[in-house]
């Protein structure tokens, strides 16, 4: 039977981890570290990326 590729890939950017967590060495009054979460500019915080027509015809 043939197989079907998947329509959605692995960003290339970030490799499938979409976001970061960034300290900005602070703390906060509790003594937990105050942080960002930034997405990957490129998928945009999903990990995915749609295949184009032409890398799927090989």
């Amino acid at each position: 039977m043939p197989q079907h590729a998947p329509t959605l890939r692995i960003c290339r950017d970030c490799d499938g981890f979409a976001t970061v967590t960034i300290t900005t060495g602070t703390r906060h009054r509790d003594g937990t570290r105050a942080t960002l979460r930034v997405p990957c500019p490129a998928c945009k915080g999903t990990g995915t990326r749609l295949v184009r027509q032409q890398e799927v015809s090989v």
